[in-house]
């Protein structure tokens, strides 16, 4: 791979990842806002969560998952391999068939609203706060976020192919914007609160897709309506599209199953579970889905033109960020789990009990987060080949673990009367998150599909070295949660980000020693 490419490469990375950061940066604060100033004494919060889960599972999955991974290799031969006319015939064609689908998917979600609440949440039903009710109300609301969220999805997935990733990466700042100020501002005028969060919710999608469709327009790829069902690009998706919408979805279906069975537990549970799975989000977002997003157009592209080499330099290159990024993160969520859920939320509503919940099920997501980043970017690999079979088999090997998993971990934590039951679902995706990673690796390699690189190995040693030391750095801090608790607002936010600052330093300046730096882990 050229020199001239290896810097693209970091370039557009760095793109994605710093409009990420902002994003991920408004979302905190948006979550902060909502668990601040909406109250969950009646499981209204649960109830917003789970009418949230349904649209937000379709996005993560149609959306961020199969969608736009069928999608972005179909598009990218085209782009390569075809006239812009025949390129644009295929945007036309299948961006018309999809808001079609959507559209039909949409109101059907909304008719049987109270049928998808009872799948996903049947704890809910005949719950003394009426949370079936008030679930099936907020998710009439917020099913149609699907159709524009979707759509915003493929618009990215268009402008991520023709190499702008700056736009896609800072859209979702706008809904997080909206709804701080829906929370902050106008749900004071609500009766019931937390509805100010499904209409926001709602409006959010929408001025998302509106803000990407002026780039494409301004290139001259604002699709016009064109129905073509039998498209040979549309023919090519489906084949692809169906086996990836599980393959590339285990973690979102996992989430589906700790739903399901948290609904039966204590209320808040569904709510400390939803906190934590937001702060794995940051980094799983901020390095393996941005790096996903840069590889797989290249990998897609290498891949046509049967460039064995470079396909395996970018894909040993991902798997090196990605270690050098999750190590160290991981080992810094689960130590400093407590401060951060006391100087980010805990205020009004979010006590310190909620603190202590959410922390259980912080630190064991983020044991996993280093398959989770992993996986992301192995099947960027398979995906780019169009070789979906295998990850559909690896990831219906870790949900059944998953979901085996979560109901004896359980009935075991339930039976020895442990507080935090709901940990027990987040050790369980953890766990399955490890073996659909180590699945999709070891096939990868016996195919020699992939041929590993042998600096990765001292990649990895040297990372788990350097962060150790960052561990003795960060547990020489005050720590105590009650130290925190009587902390002012200011002194919170100082004493935080001074210790992850010195840590990351530290961390860098041990590799810099240990010469991991950018240029050596092109090698």
């Amino acid at each position: 791979m050229a020199l001239s490419t290896k810097r693209k490469f970091f370039q557009n990375t760095a793109i994605v990842s710093i409009f990420t950061m902002v994003s991920r940066i408004f979302g905190y604060i948006r979550d902060a806002a909502i668990f601040i100033f909406i109250s969950n004494s009646y499981g209204a919060l649960d109830a917003f969560f789970v009418a949230f889960r349904i649209p937000n599972f379709f996005r993560r999955i149609f959306g961020e998952g199969a969608l736009s991974t069928a999608y972005i290799p179909i598009l990218s031969d085209y782009k390569n391999k075809k006239s812009k006319e025949e390129t644009k015939d295929f945007i036309d064609s299948s961006i018309t068939t999809l808001t079609s689908l959507l559209i039909i998917i949409s109101i059907i979600g909304v008719l049987i609203a109270p049928i998808l609440i009872y799948i996903i949440a049947p704890g809910f039903v005949n719950s003394e706060f009426g949370q079936d009710e008030l679930s099936s109300d907020l998710l009439r609301i917020t099913f149609p976020y699907m159709l524009f969220i979707c759509l915003t999805a493929v618009a990215g997935s268009i402008l991520n192919t023709y190499e702008n990733f700056s736009i896609p990466a800072l859209t979702p700042v706008l809904l997080n914007i909206i709804l701080i100020i829906s929370v902050i501002f106008i749900s004071p005028y609500f009766q019931e609160p937390v509805f100010v969060l499904a209409w926001g919710l709602l409006f959010g999608g929408l001025v998302q897709l509106l803000f990407q469709l002026y780039p494409l327009i301004k290139m001259g790829l604002f699709p016009k309506f064109k129905l073509n069902k039998n498209h040979p690009g549309i023919l090519k998706i489906k084949v692809l599209m169906l086996p990836v919408i599980f393959g590339s979805s285990v973690t979102q279906i996992n989430l589906v199953f700790d739903t399901i069975i948290a609904s039966f537990l204590i209320t808040g549970s569904i709510s400390w579970l939803y906190m934590s799975d937001r702060f794995i989000e940051l980094p799983l977002a901020l390095f393996g889905i941005s790096i996903a997003t840069v590889l797989l157009p290249k990998l897609s592209e290498y891949y046509g033109k049967s460039d064995s080499d470079s396909y395996n330099s970018t894909l040993n290159w991902g798997l090196k960020l990605g270690i050098l990024i999750s190590i160290p993160t991981t080992i810094g969520l689960i130590l400093l789990a407590k401060p951060i859920l006391i100087t980010l939320l805990q205020y009004k509503e979010f006590t310190p009990h909620d603190v202590n919940m959410t922390a259980l099920s912080l630190v064991t997501f983020a044991g996993g987060l280093p398959a989770m980043i992993g996986s992301k970017i192995l099947i960027s690999g398979y995906y780019a080949r169009k070789d979906t079979r295998y990850p559909v088999k690896a990831a219906l090997i870790a949900v059944i673990f998953n979901f085996v998993l979560n109901i004896l971990f359980v009935v075991y934590l339930t039976h020895i009367k442990f507080d935090g039951v709901h940990v027990g679902l987040a050790i369980a995706t953890s766990i399955s998150a490890y073996i659909n990673f180590f699945l999709l690796l070891k096939t990868a390699l016996k195919t020699k599909i992939f041929i590993l690189d042998h600096s990765i190995k001292q990649v990895f040693y040297k990372s788990t070295i350097a962060s150790i030391i960052m561990t003795v750095l960060i547990l020489s801090f005050d720590l105590n949660s009650i130290t925190w608790l009587n902390w002012t607002l200011l002194e919170r936010i100082i004493t935080l980000f001074s210790i992850i600052l010195i840590a990351t330093i530290q961390y860098f300046i041990f590799l810099f020693i240990f010469k991991i730096t950018p240029k050596n882990i092109n090698n």
